[in-house]
C-alpha cells in the first residue's frame, strides 16, 4: 500500500499504522501539539485519491471533510492514496534558526571579576619510560609522575586506559595530562593544544542552541540554533514525558535531541576548521524534563504526584554516553536542576541575570513553553513553575503558531470598523498567529469593545467579523485566497487561562515571602517569546503585573547564558551549585491559594481592577 504525496514523493504504509506515523518514519514531518492523539487538529492533509477510514474527526469542519480534509493521527488508508500537505500542517525540523554572533558576552564574564577556569584542567608530565629491569605497568608509571606534582587518587576510566599506553609512547613519553575535578584523567595530548575549545548548549522545549567557544579567551566563535526535532513527539514537556513512558519512546527522544546537537556543531567545526579533538568540554543546561531526556533517565515521575525527578545534581558524564560526534572522554557538565518543572534552565538565568548577587527584591520571568517565576535576592530564592502550556507557542490555537514565516506577530484594530491591521513575520501572507500576534489581538480587541472582561465576544456591533464557526463565535482576524485566519472564544479562553497562571504565579509568590508587588525593584523577562513581548499589553491583559514600565528588562535566552559562563569559569559552576541548593520551590498545582489566584486573574485584567491602576485610567478615559 502506497502513499504519493503531491511532492511526488512516495511512501509506504505498514499494517496497522495511521498516516501520521507513516509520515514520521519516512522523515516527513506535520505539526502535531498533542503528540497525535487527535485532539490538537493540527495535522490536517487532504486526501484526493484513494480509499480509507477514520477514528475521529476531531476538530474538523464539515466543508473540510466534505472536501477530504484528514487529521493524519487519525486516519488509516485501505488502498492506495494520493495526499497533499498544507504548509500550515508541514513541521520544518532542523533548519538553523540563527547563526551569528550573540551580544558580547564575554565582556559581562570579564566584568564579574571571575577568572577563565574550565572544567578541564591540564598539566605536564615526564613519565619515565620502561626498561627491561622497570617494567612496572604503565599506569604505576603515570600515577608516580602524578604524584610526584601532588596529584593523588586519580581515578582513571576504561575509556581512557583504552588509549593511554598508545598516547605514551607517541608522545615519548612527554604528555599533557587533562583531567577533571573529582578527580578524573580524561585525555592524554602529545603538546598543549593552541586552541581548545568547548560547547554550551540550551536544550529548550522549542528549540536548542549550540554556542562554539573558544575556551583559552573565552571568545565565541559561533552560534547555532534549531527547533528540537522532539516537537514531532509533542509541543509540551508532559506529552513528551507521556512518549517516552507509555510509548516506550525514551531513546527515541534522546537520539531526537542529540541528532540536532550534532548537526548543529559539523558545520560549525568544519566552518572554522576546528578538530574535533580539540573541543574538550561540554555544558548544558534545560529544563528538567529536557535534561532528563538528554541523558537518557526516565522522566515519568517528574508527571506524578509527588513529582519527584530521578536527580537534580547530575555527575560529570562523558559525550560518549549519548552519542555527541565528538570525543568520547569529553566530560559533559550538567547545569543543576531544582524541582520536577523548575530546571538548570532557569537556574542558569538567575546565574546569568546577577539576581542571585543583588540586595534589592528582583523578579525573574522566563516566558516560552513553560513559565517559571523565580523572587528574591543575595539572601534567598523562592521558584515556581506555572502550568501555562504552549499556546502562546501556537499549541491549543486553531490558527496557532509559532514565531515563524507567516505568523501574525502584531495586530491593530480599526476602534470604528473592527478592521485588523496586521504585522507578519516575513511580509508575507498569513497563515497562522504567534504569541505576541495573540496577545495583540486580545488587547485590541478589549480595548475596542469586541469582547468583554470574561474574553466572550460582543454581540450587535456593526461587523461581519464576529461570526458563528465551528467551535462557536469566532473573530475573523484575516482572509487570503479562502484561507480564514480566525481567533474563536475556545481560543481566547486558552489564552487567558496561560496569562492568569503566569499572574497567579507571581502574585501567590510575592504574597508567600510576605511582600507587595511594589517592593519589587526590577522585573528580567527570559525565554524567547520574551523577546516578542509587548510590555504595555500585556499589562493591558493581565498577564504582567501594572509596575512602572522601568522596572521591566529584556534578557533574552538567559540558559544558554548562564551555560556559556558555567563552561568558563569554575566559580560560576559553583554558584550554579549554590543557586539551585538555596532555591526554595513552591508546588503550585497543589496550593489552593494558587487556584483562588488563579480564577480572580481569568478576567480582563483581573477581576480586582485595583491590581491594574494604569489599565482602570486607561479604561475610563476610553469610555
Amino acid at each position: 500500500m502506497h502513499i504519493r504525496l503531491t511532492s511526488g514523493k512516495i511512501l509506504d504504509r505498514m499494517k496497522d499504522e495511521n498516516l501520521l506515523q507513516a509520515f514520521k518514519r519516512q522523515g516527513v514531518y506535520l505539526v502535531a501539539s498533542c503528540g497525535g492523539k487527535g485532539i490538537c487538529g493540527k495535522c490536517r492533509i487532504r486526501i484526493f485519491r484513494g480509499e480509507y477510514h477514520t477514528a475521529s474527526q476531531g476538530k474538523l469542519h464539515a466543508h473540510d471533510i466534505e472536501s477530504g480534509v484528514v487529521l493524519a493521527c487519525q486516519t488509516f488508508p485501505e488502498s492506495d492514496i494520493s495526499v497533499d500537505i498544507p504548509k500550515e500542517s508541514q513541521l520544518v525540523l532542523g533548519d538553523v534558526l540563527e547563526i551569528s554572533r550573540t551580544k558580547d558576552l564575554l565582556e559581562t564574564f570579564r566584568s564579574s571579576g571571575k577568572t577563565l577556569s574550565p572544567l578541564v584542567k591540564w598539566v605536564s608530565l615526564e613519565v619515565t619510560p620502561p626498561t627491561i629491569d622497570d617494567n612496572i605497568s604503565d599506569l604505576e608509571r603515570l600515577k608516580k609522575s602524578l604524584e610526584a606534582i601532588c596529584l593523588k587518587d586519580m581515578s582513571f576510566s576504561h575509556g581512557f586506559l583504552s588509549t593511554m599506553a598508545t598516547e605514551l609512547r607517541e608522545a615519548r613519553w612527554k604528555v599533557h595530562l587533562g583531567y577533571i575535578d573529582g578527580t578524573e584523567a580524561v585525555f592524554l595530548a602529545p603538546s598543549a593544544s593552541k586552541d581548545t575549545y568547548g560547547l554550551a548548549v540550551d536544550i529548550g522545549t522549542t528549540t536548542v542552541v549550540v554556542y562554539l567557544v573558544n575556551l583559552k579567551d573565552g571568545s565565541l566563535v559561533d552560534v547555532g540554533s534549531t527547533y528540537n526535532s522532539q516537537i514531532r513527539y509533542g509541543d509540551d514537556v508532559i506529552t513528551r514525558i507521556m512518549y517516552a513512558t507509555e510509548a516506550g519512546g525514551l531513546k527515541e527522544l534522546q537520539d531526537t535531541v542529540v541528532t540536532d546537537m550534532n548537526n548543529l556543531l559539523m558545520p560549525m567545526i568544519e566552518r572554522h576548521a576546528i578538530a574535533k579533538k580539540d573541543i574538550e568540554s561540554v555544558v548544558i543546561s534545560g529544563n528538567t524534563t529536557m535534561t532528563h531526556l538528554f541523558w537518557g533517565l526516565n522522566p515519568g515521575f517528574i508527571r506524578e504526584e509527588p513529582y519527584t525527578p530521578t536527580l537534580n545534581f547530575f555527575p560529570v558524564w562523558k559525550a560518549d554516553s549519548v552519542g555527541l560526534k565528538i570525543g568520547k572522554q569529553v566530560p559533559v557538565y550538567t547545569v543543576p536542576c531544582v524541582a520536577s518543572y523548575v530546571g538548570g534552565d532557569i537556574v542558569a538565568g538567575v546565574l546569568a541575570s546577577n539576581m542571585h548577587k543583588q540586595s534589592g527584591i528582583t523578579l525573574f520571568m522566563d516566558i516560552g513553553t513553560n513559565g517559571e517565576i523565580v523572587i528574591g535576592n543575595n539572601e534567598w530564592l523562592v521558584t515556581a513553575a506555572c502550568s501555562a502550556g504552549p499556546c502562546f507557542e501556537g499549541s491549543g490555537i486553531r490558527h496557532g503558531m509559532r514565531a515563524t514565516e507567516g505568523a501574525v506577530e502584531s495586530i491593530t484594530i480599526n476602534p470604528q470598523t473592527f478592521t485588523p491591521s496586521l504585522s507578519v513575520i516575513g511580509n508575507s501572507t498569513p497563515i497562522g498567529i504567534c504569541g505576541s500576534g495573540m496577545i495583540d489581538a486580545i488587547t485590541e480587541m478589549f480595548l475596542t469593545g469586541v469582547i468583554d472582561q470574561k474574553g466572550k465576544f460582543i454581540r450587535g456591533l456593526t461587523t461581519k467579523r464576529i461570526r458563528d464557526g465551528f467551535e462557536g463565535p469566532e473573530f475573523l482576524v484575516s482572509s487570503n485566497e479562502g484561507k480564514d485566519i480566525v481567533l474563536t472564544e475556545v481560543d481566547i479562553e486558552n489564552i487567558l487561562r496561560a496569562k492568569a497562571a503566569m499572574y497567579a504565579g507571581v502574585s501567590l509568590l510575592v504574597k508567600k515571602v510576605g511582600l507587595t508587588l511594589n517592593d519589587i525593584e526590577q522585573i528580567f523577562i527570559a525565554g524567547g517569546f520574551g523577546n516578542y513581548l509587548n510590555i504595555e499589553k500585556a499589562i493591558i491583559i493581565g498577564m504582567l503585573p501594572d509596575v512602572p514600565r522601568e522596572k521591566f528588562r529584556f534578557l533574552g535566552n538567559t540558559a544558554i547564558a548562564g551555560a556559556y559562563f558555567c563552561l568558563l569559569s569554575e566559580k560560576m559552576r559553583e554558584e550554579a551549585e549554590e543557586v539551585a541548593g538555596k532555591m526554595t520551590n513552591v508546588e503550585l498545582s497543589v496550593s489552593r491559594r494558587f487556584m483562588d489566584e488563579y480564577m480572580s486573574a481569568l478576567f480582563l485584567p483581573h477581576t480586582d481592577i485595583g491590581q491594574f491602576p494604569t489599565v482602570k485610567k486607561l479604561l475610563r478615559n476610553k469610555d
